[in-house]
């Protein structure tokens, strides 16, 4: 999943495709570079950031999402609102990608049930501006599964189909360092409860602790494509990243080490998933 800022203050990219036709040419580029979905989001998430209301994000996803879409990449809307969430699926996307798992906007969850899309559900607990403050845990990749597969049993009970949900950890959203390798450390006990797993640690701060001082976002990017081949080996659905070449390379690197075909192992399942 190739990850496609289409805003000004974006941690990794620092707005640089934050004009339509600049997304629109980043998307296509990273279709061909071999992302098998494009991950569109108008509103940022890194810590601190603050709400972006609903029209400004309309009109930045929404030519975006129609132009990907009409060249027939996958598209993905990464958005907390549901309006937003609709409109993108109007306008040809096939997943809706939502960090809050349906908590920030109580007509997510109706829409996406109503819907025929796939609906990645993350662990989270509060909204940017305030989730470093919640990033307290006694256990925490067991108190982050126990979060996360309650959220899947609400919303299934609010009608959406099991068979339509992908399930996604949350790295470095309330959550400090340690956290963060902890969850990664026990990907198995997410992927146990039987649905795909999403991993995006995509040049995260907790990778950036790893590097030397003064180290950018995009020097993260070895980093991200040692973790993205470290989960795919313990077969998860998908990995989310900005940086598709070297995630590309890593996970050819696990396909040979593994003995498998393109088709057959760990991350391209979520690409035949999206087949149906």
């Amino acid at each position: 999943m190739g990850v496609l800022n289409v805003t000004p203050d974006s941690f990794s990219d620092g707005g640089r495709w934050a004009s339509t036709d600049a997304a629109i040419a980043h998307g296509i580029e990273l279709a061909s570079q071999g992302a098998h979905i494009v991950d569109v989001g108008g509103e940022s998430t890194r810590p601190g950031a603050e709400r972006v209301p609903v029209p400004a994000e309309l009109g930045r996803v929404l030519p975006v999402v129609r132009e990907l879409a009409g060249r027939g990449i996958r598209v993905s809307i990464d958005t907390m609102n549901s309006e937003t969430a609709r409109a993108a699926v109007d306008a040809g996307a096939q997943i809706v990608n939502d960090v809050s798992g349906g908590l920030a906007d109580p007509a997510m969850a109706p829409f996406v049930a109503e819907s025929d899309v796939d609906y990645v559900v993350m662990h989270w607990r509060g909204h940017s501006r305030s989730m470093n403050d919640l990033a307290r845990y006694t256990d925490a990749a067991r108190e982050v599964r126990d979060e996360l597969f309650r959220r899947v049993d609400a919303l299934e009970g609010q009608g959406i189909a099991p068979g339509r949900i992908i399930v996604d950890p949350g790295l470095g959203f309330a959550k400090e360092s340690e956290h963060n390798w902890d969850v990664l450390r026990h990907l198995r006990e997410f992927e146990a409860a039987g649905l795909p797993v999403l991993v995006g640690a995509s040049r995260k701060r907790f990778l950036g602790d790893l590097m030397p001082a003064g180290s950018t976002a995009q020097d993260r990017d070895l980093p991200s494509a040692v973790v993205a081949a470290l989960a795919a080996r313990d077969g998860v659905w998908g990995v989310r990243v900005h940086d598709v070449v070297s995630t590309k390379i890593a996970l050819d690197v696990v396909r040979a080490w593994v003995g498998a075909s393109d088709d057959a192992h760990g991350l391209s399942q979520g690409d035949a998933r999206m087949d149906r």
